[in-house]
């Protein structure tokens, strides 16, 4: 009897009755941190090995672009979240490098036509 009437309970009440929300195993949370540990050490081995120029800063962003996707995926739960809302956080940034992007070629240009009408000031 005191089964059917908490049976009931959660009929009237059933955000009650999962209060405790989506739970993820402790492994994938494990796997990420040893993922985010190996590209960590890469990031150093760069400095260490001594790699220099663009072959240097290119793969220091990639291991750092690597870690804050992983971090955003799995510990800000971006990756459970509806498409929409990542379409919200994600794009706005990814067009803001695109229009850095176009500013970088632009700037070349410009340099390029003072340089060329200006004489070189």
């Amino acid at each position: 009897m005191a089964h059917a009437a908490h049976a009931h309970d959660d009929d009237i009440h059933p955000h009650t009755a999962h209060a405790q929300g989506q739970q993820h195993p402790i492994r994938l949370y494990l796997v990420v941190w040893g993922w985010l540990f190996v590209l960590s050490a890469c990031s150093y081995m760069v400095d260490y090995v001594g790699l220099q120029g663009y072959l240097r800063w290119g793969l220091i962003l990639l291991f750092m672009m690597l870690k804050a996707g992983l971090i955003v995926a799995v510990f800000m739960h971006m990756a459970w979240e509806r498409l929409a809302l990542i379409y919200a956080i994600l794009v706005p940034p990814v067009v803001l490098l695109v229009f850095v992007a176009l500013m970088v070629l632009e700037s070349d240009y410009t340099l390029l036509t003072r340089m060329l009408f200006l004489g070189g000031r």
